[in-house]
């Protein structure tokens, strides 16, 4: 069942099972932010078993390009398109999210994202490969992130 993600209200639906599961809704909320301040969109989120085109998209996104297979369970996803840009988003059990930013006529500034909730390490999958960037959010806590830049075509 889908969730529109409250960023007022920040709630762990859909994100218990995470034993950073405060700090990944709170991730998860600072993300509904954004896009609601940002391009008026409500930012909904459905469990990872019924959103499995998108999982194995970003999936095949994270193989192809880097070879990397997250190892944790993902809890959730979403897939939609504000103005010219396709978005994916995919939050892991272990507090990882990854995001995938997909503009439609511009090749160039196509990516990918890591955000880590705080509290959790990064994934042996990601440790040698990417340096983490820390940012401060009142929803999230610290949030390190990371990204790189996609060049083929999905």
């Amino acid at each position: 069942m889908a969730y529109v993600v409250d960023f007022v209200d920040v709630s762990t639906v859909g994100l218990e099972s995470s034993p950073v599961a405060d700090a990944l809704a709170g991730l998860r909320a600072n993300e509904a932010r954004y896009f609601a301040n940002k391009y008026d969109h409500a930012f909904t989120v459905e469990p990872a078993a019924e959103a499995v085109t998108v999982v194995d998209w970003v999936s095949r996104i994270l193989k192809d390009e880097r070879d990397i297979t997250i190892a944790s369970t993902p809890l959730e996803a979403t897939e939609f398109q504000v103005e010219d840009i396709r978005w994916a988003y995919v939050f892991y059990e272990s507090g990882l999210s990854v995001n995938v930013l997909y503009p439609l006529n511009d090749p160039k500034k196509r990516a990918v994202g890591f955000k880590l909730s705080q509290g959790m390490d990064v994934p042996a999958e990601l440790a040698d490969r990417f340096k983490f960037a820390r940012q401060r959010s009142k929803l999230a806590g610290e949030i390190r992130g990371s990204f790189f830049v996609i060049k083929g075509e999905y």
